[in-house]
């Protein structure tokens, strides 16, 4: 496989991708993965052990044995040594590759939004199995390139959005899939993020700061631009709200949050998206923002429309329409606290069918209830279509490990998880867009009636990153 990847080579095939991964994600790739057997331990690497990195290598060292590990921070990397003395400790994975490439057979990449591609990328091209974090990527170009590398290179793959493995979420894909709530013709997904520093607190670049000694920062800084470092405004978590490194509040919770009614009504590309949001900057995300997509009808499911509200406006988060807010959390029986009126947990969801709605108060869609209660009180579950897992974040590694040694795909595999990745960042185009409905070209990536926003699909890496 050549090293750079040309647009030609990203859209290729991409027109039937709509309705392949469906059935690619759960049959044919599963027949495909056979590099280990049952009993055989799988050796990992974990590029990224700080954050969401920690857990991550943790669990896959469990799962088997952590031959490698690589982090831009060095004191990270002796902590980490303190527990699996045996890993080799790298501060840049383009080494780790050159020298243990031989040694590992799958990879996890936990790192900074903006280095998921090309670290993921890397280990595709070197036929590893790979465990990327959400979301896949920084970029739409990205997250496509990497769906279409993993299915040719016949890789076990999944991205890191633990809700997942959820019983529950799993139940209510079966039930919406079912026609229990009807048709869908609406939905609308919140958070409270951003909850790091972001505009309107954070509009220009931090003073100049010295390079801590045990951070490699051009290293950290990867695909982005140059610029010096500042004390805590990036490095290890502040990074989100970043357009250079982050994808805002979308990236950090979208994976999360939309995932329950993107599975369930088999979304794939959207027809058109808008946004809105706060005067914008050049530096970071807004402080609140708003994207509302359009799909058209997929088999017998009707045109939805899908809203995602974000962020914090006059002091307020931004919620849906106040009067469905009203309706659920009465037909919910959600009580205010101390007398105050009730309220909306910080993340959820709201699924409105013909026949009913399925309120999610829970970040993964790992809890929910169906509305009006008094109405679905006979509920009961559909036929199981999903395998179970419910054994949380490690329990998602464990399906990835299982794929890896021959069993069936991982739910959020890269055919899936690819798609889920190019829906949320396409919602940060839209907020981009200030207002104007952007017509989306799916299968031929771009935007047929604002050729200028196409820009944001691909950023120029900083040499000499590669895809």
């Amino acid at each position: 496989m050549s090293q750079k990847m040309n647009r030609r080579d990203i859209l290729k095939g991409a027109a039937a991708a709509t309705a392949g991964y469906w059935v690619l994600g759960r049959q044919t790739m599963a027949q495909e993965l056979s590099s280990k057997s049952p009993n055989e331990k799988v050796n990992f690497a974990s590029i990224g052990i700080g954050g969401k990195g920690d857990s991550d290598s943790e669990h896959v060292g469990k799962l088997g044995n952590l031959v490698a590990i690589c982090d831009v921070d060095t004191d990270r990397l002796g902590k980490k040594n303190e527990k699996y003395p045996k890993a080799k400790a790298f501060t840049d994975f383009r080494e780790m590759f050159d020298k243990m490439g031989k040694e590992f057979d799958a990879v996890t990449v936990s790192t900074p939004d903006h280095t998921h591609a090309v670290a993921t990328m890397m280990a595709i091209k070197a036929g590893k199995h790979v465990y990327t974090q959400k979301p896949m990527t920084h970029d739409v170009s990205e997250a496509r390139a990497l769906r279409l590398a993993a299915k040719e290179a016949k890789v076990a793959t999944q991205m890191g959005n633990q809700g997942t493995a959820s019983s529950k979420l799993r139940e209510g894909v079966e039930l919406i899939q079912a026609g229990v709530l009807g048709d869908v013709t609406e939905v609308h997904i919140w958070t409270n993020r951003p909850v790091w520093p972001q505009s309107p607190t954070i509009t220009t670049r931090p003073e100049v700061a010295p390079v801590p000694a045990n951070l490699k920062w051009d290293l950290w800084l990867g695909t982005a631009p140059f610029r010096e470092y500042g004390a805590k405004f990036y490095h290890p978590f502040n990074w989100r709200g970043w357009w250079d490194y982050g994808t805002g509040a979308l990236g950090d919770m979208g994976c999360h949050t939309a995932n329950l009614p993107f599975m369930a009504l088999k979304l794939g590309y959207p027809k058109t998206l808008v946004g809105s949001s706060e005067e914008l900057n050049k530096e970071t995300y807004p402080a609140w923002g708003r994207a509302d997509y359009e799909f058209d009808a997929r088999g017998s499911m009707p045109p939805v429309k899908v809203s995602w509200y974000e962020g914090k406006k006059d002091g307020k988060l931004v919620h849906p329409p106040e009067e469905l807010v009203k309706k659920v959390l009465e037909q919910a029986g959600v009580k205010g606290k101390g007398g105050a009126a009730p309220q909306l947990n910080n993340s959820g969801s709201i699924i409105v069918g013909s026949k009913g709605m399925l309120y999610s108060p829970h970040d993964y869609g790992g809890a929910w209830v169906l509305l009006p209660q008094e109405q679905f009180k006979d509920y009961k579950a559909p036929a199981q279509t999903l395998p179970r897992n419910d054994k949380g974040d490690e329990g998602q590694k464990a399906e990835w490990v299982a794929a890896i040694k021959g069993g069936p795909a991982a739910l959020s595999n890269f055919d899936y998880a690819g798609m889920l990745t190019e829906f949320i960042l396409l919602g940060n185009i839209a907020i981009l867009g200030k207002g104007k409905k952007l017509e989306w070209d799916g299968p031929n990536m771009k935007f047929t009636n604002a050729p200028e926003m196409d820009q944001y699909l691909k950023r120029t890496y900083r040499a000499p990153w590669t895809l």
